[in-house]
């Protein structure tokens, strides 16, 4: 790094930094209430906050649309806005949208936008959030929020005004507003189509510079619709290595660093020098199989890796004991997760007896792995060694931390994976229908995603849980992913950064925050 910005960092804690690491989709930070206040009591204006995160190397964009890692979204948090988000209990809260009202059969909504303007002073308007939502729905593109837009019919869907829409369903739709709060759902002005060199969003901050790989410098937008922030300018550092960002913090380069592993988060919790912000039990971690091809394709080949995982072991090991143990089912304290099912634990016997009855005893089985989050590797490493004890040999074999995800999304039959915060239907929606663009276990039934299309049809909470209820029931029994635990998001900032949330787990509005914080 010859950037003169960037001057001070040191070899070790910077020259990684142009590695960039990507981290998992699907995102934590900053944010909103605030949970500390400034000396005398009150926030204060100004200065530059540089923040480190791992990020996705040279192919970094800041198109929001595109948005994966947890780079991709604090930088398109900051530029852009959503009709709504989601509130630390995973439930929609609006932004862009000001109100909104369905017809009696659910499958008509009446959206209000509030008054806002993008960074050239431009409304926003009905007509920018269409197109945003039709160029996300591009049957030629691989959007993320493609999947949870699906049930929008965007060809009948109109604007009543400027700033209202009638969106038109394709069906009866209970729980709309998880629609509008998807991952990656930004409106953007309407025939935008280039973003990296000169981005327009309506989101707190407005561009000044972007280096894909290496950073990027937003400025406060003082006319944004929820107030200016406090700041002066934000600058994203992309800093590979989780040592790279512990350095960088310590040295004063910056004073936010995302993503700590939990052994440094104890060597400086009572040091005085840092503060550590755990944000608890945020990241689902776990084992991803591939449904679709051998040896995964046999249901009692993935019943037997189940039972192969001694959960309690992978988070005291690969978590430090930060963090719980998962069930095989996404969303853990979230609405809908089906929480009566009962706890699996380790039976290596039933185990050999599944392999034996699949003819795959003896089985051999590669492990796809990275240092691309923390704990991949050493859960990597603890499974191979509990797989052996049922008769398995796993390969580890280690990926690129810049080109992980991609690789493990369609090539491999196992591997490690991990999902910030999001509600369980839009983890349904974005990973297990038929067409979702990030099915990284291959799970494709179609009787499975009539289930899913009956849920956000019916009307009626309990009878939608149970819908719910029946679809995580078939995941527990067959489904591709061995979740093993979820884990502690852990954050680490310097002491004069103020206003920085606590409790909002990864992905969720307050989440990544930068607009709500301050240097004391």
């Amino acid at each position: 790094m010859n950037d003169g910005r960037f001057s001070g960092l040191h070899r070790r804690g910077f020259l990684a930094a142009t590695t960039g690491a990507a981290t998992a989709l699907a995102l934590t930070g900053c944010g909103g209430s605030g949970d500390t206040a400034a000396p005398d009591g009150a926030p204060r204006r100004g200065g530059r906050l540089r923040a480190a995160f791992a990020g996705g190397g040279a192919s970094e964009t800041l198109d929001p649309h595109l948005a994966s890692l947890f780079a991709d979204a604090a930088r398109a948090k900051a530029l852009f806005d959503k009709l709504a988000d989601y509130g630390a209990d995973l439930s929609a809260r609006p932004r862009l949208a000001e109100r909104w009202e369905p017809n009696k059969t659910l499958d008509r909504w009446q959206v209000t936008l509030r008054k806002a303007v993008f960074h050239d002073g431009r409304p926003v308007t009905a007509a920018d959030v269409l197109y945003s939502y039709r160029r996300i729905a591009d049957p030629k593109q691989a959007f993320r929020a493609k999947a949870s837009l699906e049930p929008i019919d965007l060809d009948a869907s109109r604007a009543t005004g400027e700033r209202g829409i009638e969106f038109v369903l394709k069906r009866p739709t209970a729980e709309f507003l998880n629609v509008l709060a998807a991952f990656g759902a930004y409106v953007v002005p309407e025939n935008a189509t280039e973003f990296d060199d000169r981005p327009i969003g309506s989101g707190p901050f407005r561009f000044v510079s972007f280096a894909p790989g290496r950073s990027a410098v937003f400025r406060r937008f003082d006319d944004h619709w929820d107030g200016a922030p406090l700041l002066d300018e934000i600058e994203f550092v992309v800093a590979g290595e989780e040592s790279a960002r512990v350095n960088a913090l310590l040295g004063g380069q910056v004073e936010y660093a995302h993503e700590l592993n939990p052994t440094t988060a104890r060597a400086h919790e009572r040091g005085g020098q840092i503060e550590i912000v755990r944000l608890r039990n945020s990241a689902m971690q776990a084992f991803c199989m591939k449904t679709d091809r051998a040896p995964f394709d046999d249901r009692r080949v993935r019943e037997a890796f189940f039972l192969i995982a001694d959960r309690q072991e992978l988070v005291d090991g690969a978590l430090s004991g930060a963090g719980e143990v998962g069930n095989d089912l996404f969303g853990k304290g979230y609405e809908y997760y089906a929480a009566d099912l009962p706890q699996r634990t380790q039976d290596l016997d039933r185990a050999r007896a599944l392999l034996k009855q699949a003819g795959a005893e003896n089985l051999k089985v590669t492990l796809d792995t990275s240092a691309v989050a923390a704990g991949f590797t050493e859960a990597a490493g603890i499974f191979r060694d509990q797989a052996a004890k049922a008769g398995v040999t796993i390969d580890v074999r280690m990926g690129s931390k810049d080109s992980y995800w991609s690789d493990i999304l369609d090539g491999g039959t196992l591997c490690c994976y991990r999902s910030g915060a999001m509600p369980v239907e839009a983890h349904i929606s974005q990973r297990l229908l038929t067409d979702s663009t990030t099915n990284a276990t291959k799970w494709r039934h179609k009787d499975f995603d009539a289930l899913y299309r009956q849920a956000q049809s019916t009307r009626d909470r309990t009878e939608r849980a149970a819908v719910y209820g029946r679809m995580q029931r078939r995941l527990y029994t067959e489904g591709g992913f061995l979740v093993w635990g979820f884990a502690d998001w852990i954050i680490g900032t310097a002491r004069s950064l103020r206003g920085v949330e606590t409790k909002a787990p990864a992905n969720t509005l307050d989440w990544a925050r930068f607009d709500r914080v301050w240097l004391a």
